[in-house]
């Protein structure tokens, strides 16, 4: 594959446009290829919101665990995004739950933090993902939830999923403060009511 296209298979995809991409990769382009800031055209793709030419680069086999220079993936991003067809996408196409991102987290995390309810349902409802990860910052899914979140019913409901997903209550930050100590001391009584309940 040469230089010229490279930048024309990247540029079609940028543009949506899916009939020239098709084309392309019929002809043989690696469906991996990556632009200056190492993104493949898979995560191109989900940055855009492209459903349909996502759906069209896994079809071709694309990487959904291939990560540009931020460590960000497809798979991660859209976790993060909180792009749930797109993650559910990814799923069944060999999303990998050890490839983390620049915080050493999974894409749970960051849409917890985020408060992306339907994506924490499906993470949490996925066979063998690691609800209980603890990122570099020393917080769990969880943790993130109480701490970045405001306490209002999105998080309430998240909480409640990891929960009822029978994530550790218990893990406790780097200073050893738990998530219930973080919701008292931030007053989000909900939150407090719902880890109080679920330590019984």
């Amino acid at each position: 594959m040469n230089k010229n296209q490279k930048s024309v298979i990247i540029e079609a995809v940028k543009n949506n446009r899916l009939q020239e991409v098709e084309t392309l990769l019929k002809q043989g382009i690696d469906v991996d290829v990556q632009n200056e800031h190492r993104q493949s055209l898979l995560l191109t793709a989900t940055h855009e919101g492209y459903f349909e030419m996502a759906k069209l680069l896994v079809f071709y086999g694309a990487d959904v665990n291939k990560q540009d220079e931020q460590l960000d993936s497809p798979f991660l991003y859209a976790g993060a995004s909180g792009q749930t067809e797109f993650v559910k996408l990814f799923l069944t196409h060999g999303a990998r739950f050890d490839v983390f991102n620049r915080y050493n987290g999974t894409a749970l995390i960051p849409a917890c933090e985020r408060g992306h309810v339907e994506t924490v349902k499906v993470l949490t409802q996925t066979s063998g993902f690691p609800i209980n990860h603890v990122n570099r910052l020393g917080w769990t899914a969880l943790m993130e939830a109480v701490i970045l979140g405001n306490g209002s019913e999105k998080y309430q409901q998240i909480v409640t999923i990891l929960v009822n997903a029978g994530c550790d209550i218990d893990i406790a930050d780097k200073n050893g403060v738990t998530p219930l100590q973080h919701a008292r001391s931030l007053k989000y009584d909900k939150i407090v009511k719902i880890l109080e309940n679920a330590g019984h």
